[in-house]
Parts: C-alpha cells; structure tokens; sequence
C-alpha cells in the first residue's frame, strides 16, 4: 500500500489582536531545547542570533522547521499507510507547534491566509534574501499556507503518469480545502485567496501532459536554465514530483483548520495516485484538457469552494460542487475500498458539506461576531482540536 506524508504551514499570532508574530525562530528554538535539553553549563543560546540553520527542530518521526516568514512554520510528518496514524501524526505536530508557540508567546492557527493585516519578517537565510532581491514583492507578501501530500511511486515514470492523469480532479482538492477568504482585513469574496496569491510564481499552478518523465525533468531544466528560477525547490506546480523523495507531491490544497480535512484530503490523493497509476499501466491515455482550462477550473474552485459550481473535468462545463466532488470519489472509489479509506472519504465529505469548508466557517464567525480576532481564536481552537 502506498504511503503518504503530510506538510502543513501554520501561521503564529498574537493571542490577543490575532496579528501574526514573527516568533519562529524562538518557537523553533524551544522546540529543539526541549527535546535536547542542554547540560548545566553548556549554555544558552535564547539570547543569540536567529540564523535559522540553527533553530529548526528535527525530532524523530517528522519535524518543524521554518518557513519563509518569520510568522509561521511548517509541520512534516513521517509516510505512514494507515490514514488513522496519519492523522495521529498531524495532531501531534499540530500540538508541538502550539505548545512550542506559546512558549514564545503565540498561538498557532491553520490557515491559507491571516485574517487579519499583517507585516512581514523574511527568515535571514540567504536563499530566502537572494528570493526578495530576485521576486520582489511577490516574496515579501508571501505569507500563506498550503497542505502539500507526498504519495509515494514506483519510479518517476510512474509519478510522471500520475501527473498527466490527475490533473482535471486537483481544483475540486482546492474546493474542499478552501480556507483562505480574507487578505490584510479584507474578505476577498474568494474562498481560497491563497490560490490567487500563489500564481504570482512563474512557475505555480496546473501543468500540461508530459507524457514521460524525460520530458518532465526536460522542462524542469529548460525552466531552470531560463535564470527565472533557482532550482527544483521552485518548481511550484500544483503537483510535482518530489527533488527530495520518491513521491508525487500535491500541493494544490489549503492548509486545513480541521485536521480531519486534511487527513480526507490526504485520502483522496492517495486514491487519485493509486487510480491514475492503474490507467497507466492498463495504457489508458490521460484525458487532454488544455492548460488554459484547468487554470479557469481552478480559479472556479478557488472563488467559489464548495458553495457554488465546479467545471466537471470530464465536460467541462459547470456543475454543482457536490455532483463534481461526488464524481471524483466515484472516480476513486475502487483505489478508495482497497485501501480501507472508503467510509472515511464518504464520512469526512459529508461532514464538510454539513458544516462547511475553512472559508465558510470563518466567514460565519465574522457574521458571528463582527471581529475578525474572533475568527483568528476561532481558527485556534480548531487547529488545536478544542470543540466550540
């Protein structure tokens, strides 16, 4: 059975305004200090610099480590195959976070974007500079978070396969995660405005048919050799294969608040991965739909989540979220029963219809309360597990 990683970017606010904090380097740091403690007399270094090659906090089974702000960091956990370990694991790094966090005097929340207006604090790490220096602005306001699945493969022809197979179904990931409606203090009308932040990245978003993995790192080195990008590790498509491990990486998805979300999310792409992997080996050609089109899909799905229509892959033409979402667990769903991840899938989907995606469940703390702290303490108590 195939496993499946997850990385998540959480954001740290301030408990009371609910303004993000750039306390990453301290979070990171007592992180790493309780899990090391220091010796008397070997030192304290609470004091030094905040270089972060020093403060990331790798323990074993995942880690946490910094992001490109200083206002957040990101979870990974270990591959596991069970999705009920893998949903341990997330809440477990989920809780390490939050109590490494208010140890530096912040909370943690899972969300695509901060509800509230917030100032920047670029990490000091040169790669993170030369990217300000080289993007801009672009990399100065890139404060956002995503849920980035790692699905293992057999080879990169495999993962490659996968790529060309999967494309049409990732906008309705994106629906269902949604949870991003509010950018500097301002509702977006967009239920995932982190998607609309991410393509300001030259290379971010869908990605034509390769139709084999020569071709895919072919154009992975045409874009590096272009001097637009760095490397790999800039190679923003909304799935990829992995510079580091043997897995496709999708990354379409927002962070979710619920970690349940994220562990249905994860589901699905495991079932995506094992379907489209199927229908190549049984040389079933990927269905070709233009890269103009899944752009507008996923604009679509960014916009409306789940709330209005999604554009069926199959016709595309406009359909209520439900049907489309239906058809994508129809579409998985053998890949879905042979794994045991069948009636989690059909449970956590109707759970998020009933109660809604993240956006609608901040949107309706702000009609709640007219605050939008209250939505940033609402998303913390979410993150963290805690019921109303």
């Amino acid at each position: 059975m195939r496993t499946v990683g997850v990385e998540e970017e959480l954001l740290l606010v301030d408990a009371e305004s609910g303004r993000p904090r750039a306390v990453a380097a301290r979070t990171l740091r007592y992180l790493a200090e309780a899990a090391n403690p220091v010796e008397p007399g070997g030192g304290d270094d609470s004091k030094g610099s905040d270089e972060p090659g020093s403060s990331e906090a790798d323990v074993p089974g995942g880690s946490l480590e910094h992001e490109l702000q200083q206002q957040q960091v990101e979870t990974d956990t270990i591959p596991n195959s069970d999705m009920a370990a893998l949903g341990d694991d997330v809440r477990t790094w989920r809780d390490h976070a939050i109590t490494a966090a208010r140890h530096a005097g912040a909370r943690v929340i899972a969300s695509g974007t901060s509800p509230v207006s917030a100032a920047t604090a670029i990490v000091d790490k040169p790669r993170y500079l030369q990217m300000v220096e080289h993007f801009g602005l672009t990399t100065s306001e890139q404060l956002t978070g995503g849920c980035h699945v790692h699905v293992s493969v057999e080879s990169d022809d495999e993962g490659v396969a996968v790529l060309d197979r999967i494309r049409g179904w990732l906008p309705a990931l994106l629906a269902l995660s949604a949870n991003s409606p509010f950018w500097h203090g301002e509702d977006t009308k967009y239920s995932s405005f982190r998607s609309q932040a991410m393509v300001r990245w030259p290379t971010a978003g869908p990605t034509e048919v390769f139709g084999s993995a020569e071709r895919y790192h072919q154009q992975v080195a045409s874009m590096i050799g272009s001097g637009a990008i760095f490397d790999e590790g800039m190679v923003y498509f909304d799935a990829r294969l992995s510079h580091h491990y043997p897995t496709v990486e999708i990354r379409v998805a927002d962070v979710c608040a619920d970690a349940s979300d994220t562990v249905l999310i994860a589901a699905l792409c495991r079932g995506l991965v094992d379907t489209a992997a199927q229908e190549w080996r049984e040389k079933q050609e990927p269905v070709p739909v233009p890269v103009s089109m899944l752009r507008l899909m996923s604009w679509q799905a960014g916009r409306f989540g789940i709330a209005g229509e999604l554009v069926d892959p199959s016709t595309l033409s406009p359909r209520p979220a439900r049907e489309v979402i239906g058809d994508l667990v129809d579409h998985i769903r053998p890949a879905l029963r042979a794994s045991g991840d069948e009636a989690l899938v059909d449970d956590q989907i109707e759970e998020i219809f009933t109660r809604g995606n993240g956006a609608m469940r901040q949107r309706a703390m702000l009609e709640k309360t007219g605050q939008l702290s209250d939505v940033v303490a609402e998303l913390a108590r979410i993150t963290a597990g805690i019921d109303g």
